[in-house]
């Protein structure tokens, strides 16, 4: 079971994901000059509240969301002519746009900010410090021996394991010129890559070249300049980014199984795990459940702010809004497929968590 501080923890996370995806919507929307009625991290019944201005800010029972409310928002609301200037549904399309999309890009900023702070920070980074050799690699052949210090391949400097990964990629299966240290001593090895399939996070077989060889899991502490962490942060929010995409491409392909589906208990049990590694791993997670959490809520589904973002789309291209038929409907059938999908997420979390030896 879960400890207090496992709960706390928790908490936290989310709370941290669901008030920067709520910010955005409320920044925007003042910007845009709409009243902002409610702003509530959780749902359900109040627990605290003050009410500053034209907005009542809440803290609600449960903490597995958070919410908006914004005048006019709701097409049956009875809104007086003095207060439509204000009000949501009646601004101009662009504006509304706007407001729907800074939920999600305010998560996509939150995983650079994160990761941008980690680059600048420092975090452990294997050595290019060659451990094993595997028999019959390219790295055997071309000469490179266990204890070498891989300090350059074709007059690029490497420093760490992962530039040579990268390089050796780059390369395209061309011979290599590797400069190493070795006990003090500099030498230069030709190495030519070999074709190998490996598999990625998916499980799925590509190929790949390899040269064959192991880190002794020697590690050292990388810190980058402020230009390089924000470079590097928006790379890394591209690359995590990317992989989501991929990752929810094949389980709607039905290349990864609906199994690894999960609700509130996944979550948790995996904040848990990173928590228990360092204050760094909890950062980083909270960084990737921010863009996990910002392009699920673009999808076009209804009730999502993708759902939205059709709509107004179409709204703006007919010069008027859909009818308040269609998208009640739309919005019924996106909330059925939502709900249906928590609680297939949650059966899988109680399948894992309580019956899973």
């Amino acid at each position: 079971m879960f400890s207090a501080s496992s709960i706390l923890t928790f908490i936290v996370v989310l709370g941290v994901i669901v008030v920067f995806h709520e910010f955005g919507h409320y920044l925007v929307a003042r910007l845009c000059g709409v009243t902002v009625k409610t702003f509530s991290v959780g749902f359900g019944p109040k627990l605290l509240k003050k009410q500053i201005g034209p907005t009542e800010y809440c803290l609600s029972a449960f903490p597995l969301g958070g919410y908006v409310r914004m005048m006019g928002d709701d097409p049956n609301e009875e809104i007086s002519e003095e207060d439509r200037a204000h009000s949501f549904l009646t601004q101009p399309v662009r504006k509304k746009i706007a407001i729907v999309v800074a939920g999600p890009a305010f998560n996509i900023l939150l995983a650079i900010f994160i990761y941008s702070g980690i680059f600048m920070v420092g975090f452990p980074s294997l050595t290019a410090v060659v451990g094993e050799i595997q028999e019959g690699s390219a790295a055997e052949v071309g000469g490179l021996e266990t204890g070498d210090r891989i300090i350059a391949i074709e007059d690029k400097e490497i420093a760490l394991w992962d530039e040579i990964r990268e390089t050796v990629q780059k390369g395209d299966g061309a011979s290599l010129a590797f400069v190493v240290d070795r006990a003090g001593v500099q030498k230069t090895v030709t190495i030519t890559p070999q074709m190998k399939e490996s598999e990625d996070l998916f499980g799925e077989k590509h190929p790949t070249w390899l040269i064959g060889i192991l880190p002794k899991g020697d590690q050292i502490t990388k810190r980058y300049n402020p230009f390089q962490a924000v470079y590097l942060g928006v790379k890394q929010t591209w690359n995590m980014s990317v992989m989501n995409m991929v990752g929810i491409g094949k389980l709607i392909q039905g290349k990864i199984s609906s199994d690894n589906l999960g609700g509130p208990i996944m979550i948790a049990q995996i904040v848990d795990q990173q928590a228990s590694r360092g204050m760094l791993n909890i950062v980083s997670f909270i960084a990737l459940l921010s863009i996990n959490l910002g392009l699920i809520n673009l999808f076009p589904i209804p009730v999502l702010d993708g759902g939205h973002l059709v709509f107004f789309t179409i709204e703006g291209i007919l010069g008027r809004p859909l009818s308040l038929k269609k998208v009640e409907i739309a919005q019924q059938v996106g909330l059925f497929l939502i709900v249906s999908l928590m609680v297939f997420a949650m059966y899988n979390d109680i399948m894992r968590f309580f019956v899973s030896p």
